[in-house]
């Protein structure tokens, strides 16, 4: 008896290997998008839970909304992008003047 399982995937060909990492990788893939949509829902949830207490925390539920915008804007929405892009600068500049004065 081996001390060691024995690894089937060198008994078989390279198109059945590629077969087989392709089924394990999609399956890791699909696990890891529900995993990422829980975590996404519990986030949603916990931002609509209750008003911003102060600025920081309605930027940062902002920011995340413009994230969310961002990642569905066609490649070709440069304008939208780039509004975006300025928004969220604005907010780093407000948010960090703010906490100067």
């Amino acid at each position: 008896m081996a001390d060691r399982p024995t690894n089937l995937d060198t008994h078989r060909g390279m198109a059945a290997q590629k077969a087989t990492d392709l089924r394990r990788l999609r399956s890791e893939v699909e696990a890891d998008q529900e995993a990422l949509r829980a975590r996404q829902a519990a986030l949603e949830d916990l931002l609509a839970a209750a008003p911003a207490a102060d600025w920081h925390e309605a930027v940062e539920k902002a920011r995340y909304l413009l994230g969310l915008l961002a990642q569905s804007l066609d490649a070709s929405d440069l304008r939208r992008r780039k509004l975006i892009d300025r928004m969220m600068a604005d907010f780093d500049h407000l948010l960090d003047k703010s906490t100067h004065d």
